[in-house]
């Protein structure tokens, strides 16, 4: 994998780039809908296409559960058995197990858990996590993590750094073995391998897990361990204090979010890639993103509306239905209702990706977020507040 950054902001740490990966490049700042078993709900491959998607997001925990990683790499990885030709990262199902603490016992040498599926036992350590993504065919692997819940003592934060750095060491390890390369080397772009930050809301744990990492060498670097339940000024704080001590050389995800709110606010941080089931979960529960804020179609004002849900969007969904058509999909229970919203929101997202990076270009990122957030938040501030959180009510789609 090769990273390139393209173009900086003046005033904020924004920054405009490209990876380069086996399966194509991908543009960054760069938002990646959630494909968690093998599909982004309701969405072909040839309609994340359309919408301009480069990367999408796959899980390890399920997909070796279910349809298990042997069968998909006799289809040739996840790219061939979803028919997907473009970049693939794959979660490395840690924020998955644990999220099950109750039926999962931790350990210094992976986690044993039961399966959701069937209630039998399966475990998962560094190495195996590894050696399933390469069995995924996955462009961007993740090591596995020690991912706490929020908030929670001392030192158990502490505990879960330890414990992150050392299953980072043994994952960087595993990979080099699995790939037959070294993390980080030259030549032609080859599957990557990132680590993961974690600490909590610490500053000084996340500052030393950054630093031991850093110092283990790794393609790129996540920030763990948020969107789970801690507030929007510690997200906006943990994430700009890691994002700053990562390396410039680096691409810097930023993992389980969110909003539009939260891409703009941590593109400024200097964070260059997000992944989040919010807009296509809330496309299916009724809430769209528009241009003027988040807009609830369960709002009754919508049923004799006919006009489209944002008016200067050019989605297919905007372009040729009301807010009265899909409030009535919605009603019904009609599948085509998901799939044309989860299309809008998708387009949403993608687009403001793009004036973001475009915006960076220009020199302009500053004025094009204080524009985009003043127009969104006085027109949706009367909408239900969303959460950056990653539910584990919907085990199918956890992130």
């Amino acid at each position: 994998m090769r990273f390139k950054v393209s173009a900086r902001d003046g005033t904020t740490a924004a920054r405009r780039g490209v990876i380069e990966t086996p399966h194509g490049t991908v543009e960054t700042p760069v938002f990646m809908p959630v494909g968690t078993v093998g599909a982004v709900k309701t969405m072909t491959p040839d309609d994340l296409e359309s919408l301009g998607v480069e990367i999408i997001l796959g899980n390890t925990y399920h997909l070796m559960l279910r349809p298990g990683a042997d069968l998909i790499e006799k289809a040739g990885g996840l790219h061939g058995f979803a028919n997907w030709k473009r970049p693939i990262l794959t979660d490395s199902g840690g924020f998955q197990v644990f999220s099950l603490a109750d039926l999962s016992t931790l350990n210094d040498e992976g986690v044993t858990f039961r399966s959701h599926v069937d209630g039998r036992e399966e475990s998962l350590s560094p190495d195996r996590a590894i050696g399933i993504q390469r069995q995924l065919g996955s462009d961007i692997s993740m090591v596995l993590d020690d991912c706490p819940p929020l908030p929670c003592k001392p030192e158990r934060l502490a505990d879960a750094m330890r414990r992150t750095l050392a299953w980072a060491k043994k994952s960087r390890d595993a990979f080099s073995v699995a790939h037959g390369l070294a993390v980080g080397g030259g030549g032609p772009p080859s599957p990557a391998l990132f680590a993961i930050v974690q600490g909590g809301t610490d500053v000084a744990l996340r500052r030393e897990c950054a630093g031991a990492l850093v110092s283990l060498g790794f393609d790129g670097y996540a920030i763990g361990g948020l969107s789970v339940g801690e507030s929007k000024r510690d997200l906006y704080r943990i994430a700009g204090e890691t994002a700053a001590v990562l390396p410039a050389e680096s691409p810097r995800y930023l993992m389980g979010v969110g909003t539009p709110e939260d891409l703009w606010e941590c593109v400024g941080l200097g964070v260059d890639m997000f992944d989040c089931v919010l807009p296509t979960r809330t496309a299916r529960n009724g809430m769209l993103f528009t241009s003027r804020g988040r807009l609830n179609l369960k709002n009754m004002a919508y049923r004799d509306d006919l006009t489209p849900l944002d008016p200067g969007c050019l989605c297919y969904t905007c372009t040729r239905f009301s807010k009265a058509y899909l409030r009535h999909l919605f009603v019904v229970g009609e599948y085509l209702y998901g799939r044309l919203a989860t299309l809008h929101n998708l387009f949403f997202y993608v687009s403001i990706m793009k004036r973001m990076r475009d915006a960076i270009s220009a020199g302009r990122f500053t004025e094009e977020r204080a524009a985009f957030l003043s127009l969104y938040r006085a027109e949706g501030k009367n909408d239900p507040e969303l959460r950056t959180a990653r539910p584990s009510s919907d085990i199918e789609e956890t992130r």
